[in-house]
């Protein structure tokens, strides 16, 4: 693929809810309760944190049982998801998102920027500055950032 075209398979960095990583990989966070605008574009890929199964969207997707307020109910899916979503992101636009965009949605984005090289105990700091200013709501969920390897 040439580089025109895979840059046009990623995300415009000044879309609301993209994070640039470090490396330079572009990853939309968001929150399903907020439809997109008509004429956004879509992921090519979308990893879902969510209690329940989500409906099913026209791109590939993949569900994480991760209930509201708390953490994956599988660690182990986890791990191999989000390395997943950021592997993909350095060619496709990866979309993560829960119900509201912020607590599951930040804590598995501050996970991306830990296997992006980014320290753990620095990670959350780091997407709430550039994501969302309340991205990991709960303890937990920055501990489980800060232990996330």
């Amino acid at each position: 693929m040439a580089d025109d075209e895979r840059w046009d398979e990623r995300w415009d960095e000044r879309d609301p809810g993209v994070l640039r990583l470090p490396s330079g990989r572009l990853v939309r966070g968001r929150g399903l309760r907020h439809p997109l605008a008509p004429g956004t574009r879509q992921p090519s890929y979308g990893l879902y944190l969510l209690r329940r199964r989500p409906p099913e969207v026209p791109w590939e997707s993949r569900w994480l049982r991760w209930p509201d307020f708390r953490l994956p109910a599988d660690h182990v899916a986890a791990r191999t998801l989000l390395a997943e979503a950021w592997e993909r992101a350095a060619d496709e636009r990866v979309e993560i998102a829960c119900d509201g965009g912020r607590g599951r949605t930040g804590t598995a984005l501050a996970c991306l920027a830990v296997l992006d090289g980014i320290p753990p105990g620095e990670a959350v700091a780091y997407v709430r500055a550039r994501y969302d200013r309340h991205a990991a709501e709960t303890p937990w969920q920055r501990r489980y950032v800060r232990r996330f390897r």
